[in-house]
């Protein structure tokens, strides 16, 4: 069976299926190829139901500290695996909303393992058989998967990845987290308020390594008072399984460190891109030697003419929100429009911890090593009316701005609410504006956004809470 299309996407992740969609908007035939279900990771291992899960954890740290707002909780009980099912049913209320859009765009949807067969041709496997559709254009949008380590072989149950521990009902009463990236601390954060005992391990020198050094000295020291245990610079080195009981060596550049114990690993060190047995030396495509992803132009184009990648399995920030505006992107240039040029200066990101972590632009370190001529301020909660009324006081907002005309180069915040905060200076870096015109615009009173505010009068010396 043969089918023409205007666009094939190979995969129906965040990136696919939203440039499914708009490209349908558009008039755009349009077909997606997916292996497991629309959605992708994102919607159905990642980033939605970890968030339900967080919410979970953050109703339970508000009850345990009741008290302080004058509720006595005389008995606290939690169950882990409530929280589960509630997780899933959040993404199953998504998912349908999302099929239900593909069907009003007229987006076909085949169920299968998809790969690249030839220029304009993706073949799946079917209960029909082999199948082979074509179409003028194809976007791949496969994505990635956890990755691995090889003295840590994942069983899923003792030794797991996030995938495995979004849907295990049964918390372990104690964990090593291995990496301290974004799904690291968010389930260490979890975990933490469940009552289970947390260790994190990271090799690089600090947890969150690519935010702003502040934030991820911050970050440590709020982890500490929550009695999770730190470690960084450090790696993991020889595992011995006692009596159901890991005792794990960590190891740095001088070897062996100290031993620590715990009933299950969790292994939360990155992602590599689905890009291995998808055919694309049928097309020419080479991806980068070691990180294995498929390199791509400031269009999303590959070095095949009419074939473009977007999302984790490209050369592009692996981030939802990036593959989103990705897929946009190329939906809208196919369809005859001109989009805007993505800037990847102006992507930001959100980690979902407490405290939360969100950033957007050059940090300090990196505007300093470009020899940009920069002004730094920072603007603490513990200034702000109504993180002090909400009793949220931990963290602060942190802008890099031009010396000479206070244009926003980066900013890093750390606090709650930290991730819906951050919107405000991804418009402010879009629409180039100044850290004095973010200062002149009136912020309702009393709202965390003045933080934001007083962040921008910092840069000039003209905040007024601090």
């Amino acid at each position: 069976m043969q089918k023409n299309y205007d666009l094939l996407i190979l995969g129906g992740g965040p990136g696919g299926y939203v440039s499914a969609i708009r490209a349908g908007q558009l008039g755009l035939k349009v077909a997606v190829i997916e292996k497991e279900a629309i959605g992708g990771t994102c919607l159905h291992h990642g980033c939605i139901p970890s968030k339900a899960v967080i919410r979970s954890a953050e109703i339970l740290s508000l009850i345990q500290s009741a008290e302080s707002f004058g509720i006595t909780v005389n008995t606290v009980s939690a169950d882990f695996g409530v929280a589960v099912d509630r997780s899933q049913k959040v993404l199953q209320k998504l998912y349908r909303g999302v099929l239900h859009l593909m069907k009003k765009h007229q987006v076909d949807i085949f169920e299968g393992f998809g790969k690249l067969v030839g220029p304009g041709q993706i073949a799946f496997e079917s209960a029909e058989g082999v199948q082979i559709i074509q179409g003028k254009n194809i976007l791949i949008a496969t994505g990635s998967r956890v990755k691995s380590l090889p003295r840590l072989p994942i069983d899923g149950t003792r030794i797991m990845t996030s995938d495995e521990a979004l849907l295990r009902r049964k918390l372990p009463r104690s964990v090593l987290i291995v990496g301290g990236g974004a799904i690291g601390v968010e389930f260490a954060y979890i975990y933490s308020v469940y009552g289970v005992q947390v260790t994190i391990v990271e090799m690089m020198p600090a947890l969150l390594p690519t935010e702003d050094h502040e934030v991820s000295t911050l970050l440590a020291r709020s982890f500490k008072k929550r009695k999770i245990a730190v470690k960084t610079g450090l790696g993991v080195g020889a595992i011995a399984d006692n009596a159901g009981l890991f005792c794990i060596s960590l190891e740095g550049e001088a070897g062996p460190s100290e031993a620590v114990q715990a009933e299950a690993i969790l292994v939360a060190v990155g992602r590599v891109p689905n890009a291995d047995k998808i055919g694309l030396s049928s097309v020419g495509i080479l991806p980068e030697a070691g990180s294995g992803l498929i390199p791509v132009d400031e269009n999303m184009k590959t070095s095949c003419e009419g074939i473009f990648a977007i999302g984790d399995v490209s050369t592009r920030p692996a981030l939802a929100h990036g593959a989103m505006a990705q897929g946009v992107f190329v939906a809208e240039r196919l369809a005859g429009r001109k989009p805007v040029s993505i800037a990847l200066d102006s992507v930001p990101s959100a980690v979902y911890c407490h405290p939360q972590v969100a950033s957007v632009g050059l940090t300090e370190t990196a505007a300093r090593a470009a020899g940009l001529a920069i002004r730094v301020a920072k603007f603490p909660l513990s200034a702000n009316g109504r993180a002090i009324a909400l009793g949220e006081t931990e963290g602060f907002v942190k802008v890099i701005a031009d010396e000479k005309h206070g244009e926003i180069l980066g900013a890093h915040l750390i606090g709650t609410e930290a991730t819906e905060l951050i919107g405000e200076f991804v418009l402010a870096k879009t629409l180039e504006a100044t850290a004095s015109e973010l200062n002149q615009a009136i912020h309702p009173h009393p709202t965390l956004s003045e933080a934001v505010m007083e962040a921008g009068g910092a840069i000039f010396d003209e905040a007024i809470h601090f």
